[in-house]
């Protein structure tokens, strides 16, 4: 995701949230988008400048937020690009993850690990049924969660067999996940499915 695709599902959010609960504070909104504070001041003055969201003093120093008609329209086509993206997104991400199960097999594994608990990591285990493939499991140092998709999440290599691929499923970071997969584990058991735009 580019830059500007941020700023847009950053600006989604916060008119959606604003459309939810016009009494919402600030710092409620900045925990719904997850970024700081004044991230989210500068978001909002950019849509009151931009007319799509007006705003009252309400009692005891608070402020209620308003979706103007503008702000209504712009959700709409912010909503409709959101769809179109993840919908390219998904068509991208489940050729690759098809490609890379199948160049795992041809390999010789039999069973693969996905690196990050993700949207593609969903795919993957999607697509994991129809190749067949087994999936030993999710490594994901970060994710706090004991299980994503009703498969384990383990913050330790050591925990997966050693005859074992390695798919990187990591969105946000990915370069960072596979810095840490090259210090531990073989390259030729590390796959970058295309859709990350990497290189070992």
């Amino acid at each position: 995701m580019n830059t500007d695709e941020k700023q847009e599902e950053l600006t989604l959010q916060l008119l959606h949230s604003i459309e939810g609960e016009s009494h919402i504070s600030q710092r409620s909104l900045a925990a719904r988008l997850g970024v700081a504070l004044g991230v989210t001041n500068a978001y909002l003055k950019r849509c009151i400048h931009k007319g799509l969201i007006k705003v009252e003093q309400a009692p005891a120093n608070r402020y209620l937020y308003y979706l103007t008609p503008q702000g209504f329209s712009e959700k709409s086509r912010l909503t409709a690009c959101y769809l179109k993206s993840s919908l390219k997104f998904y068509r991208h991400a489940s050729l690759a993850c098809a490609n890379t199960l199948n160049q795992c097999r041809r390999d010789g594994f039999q069973s693969i690990v996905l690196c990050g608990a993700s949207e593609l990591a969903e795919i993957f285990l999607l697509w994991a049924r129809e190749i067949p493939m087994a999936v030993a499991g999710i490594y994901d140092p970060h994710f706090s969660k004991p299980h994503f998709m009703s498969c384990d999440v383990r913050k330790n290599l050591e925990l997966f067999s050693t005859n074992t691929a390695y798919i990187i499923t990591e969105l946000n970071q990915p370069e960072r996940l596979l810095t840490t997969l090259l210090k531990e584990i073989n390259s030729k058991k590390i796959y970058l499915p295309d859709v990350l735009k990497l290189s070992k």
